[in-house]
């Protein structure tokens, strides 16, 4: 049996555990095993398992949730738990009419504060998007430009708030609407030539033109998605009729 006899033992277990976190052998939601599957597997006393997760947790390495378990990595902000609910107890076209009042401000705050590096990965991002030829690689690019402009806007505040909007991406069925209004008549290549003019104006620190740019750009996808939406309405009722 294990023993605590000196502090070289919480060591020891400290010296393994950062090995462990290193390596990344954690489960895949980063929940280490129990104090006891510790104690056993570094052949430690518990107390020192417990004396070395303490240590880690203070360093901000791992953090602990009651009646779950111990997590690699820092613990998530109270926000980031309710995101799902939130995503979930929404529609696109809620969505659309947060982005019109959010982004169009991030878009004249990166005009004013982008640096030079960044507006050159802007432009990369915007010509990858351009580029895309699936939904799958549309949603990348297309995801990854507007979050750079919201990086570029200098707000962790603002930044944080755009998160939240963006983890709707994440959801398929969001995805599909999307794409579907992309591909309406028309609005792809619409929407390619509107990244380019809001990049174009936030190279330009044309906070004013920036804001514009992002405005119509976001109201083309707005106006897509109504149509969509509506003709899916359409569909249904008439469906039902027969049915």
């Amino acid at each position: 049996m294990p023993t605590d006899a000196s502090s070289g033992n919480s060591n020891y277990a400290l010296d393994k555990l950062r090995g462990l976190l290193r390596s990344g052998s954690v489960e895949a939601d980063g929940r280490l095993p129990t104090e006891r599957e510790l104690s056993t597997s570094l052949g430690v006393s518990r107390r020192a398992v417990r004396r070395a997760l303490e240590v880690l947790e203070m360093e901000g390495r791992i953090w602990r949730r009651q009646g779950s378990g111990t997590y690699a990595g820092q613990r998530p902000d109270g926000l980031s738990e309710h995101v799902g609910s939130i995503v979930a107890g929404t529609d696109p076209m809620e969505v659309m009419e947060v982005r019109l009042r959010v982004e169009p401000q991030l878009a004249q705050l990166a005009a004013m504060r982008a640096k030079a590096s960044e507006v050159e990965r802007l432009y990369d991002l915007a010509g990858k998007s351009e580029q895309s030829t699936d939904a799958d690689s549309h949603e990348l690019w297309d995801g990854a430009l507007h979050r750079l402009i919201a990086q570029c806007a200098g707000n962790g505040f603002f930044l944080a708030i755009f998160d939240v909007i963006n983890r709707v991406r994440q959801d398929p069925a969001w995805q599909t609407i999307r794409e579907r209004a992309r591909n309406a008549a028309g609005t792809a290549s619409l929407i390619q030539a509107q990244h380019m003019a809001i990049v174009d104006a936030i190279a330009a620190h044309d906070p004013a033109r920036a804001g514009e740019a992002m405005r119509q750009h976001l109201l083309t996808l707005q106006e897509s998605l109504v149509r969509i939406t509506s003709l899916d309405r359409q569909g249904a009722e008439v469906e039902k009729e027969f049915t």
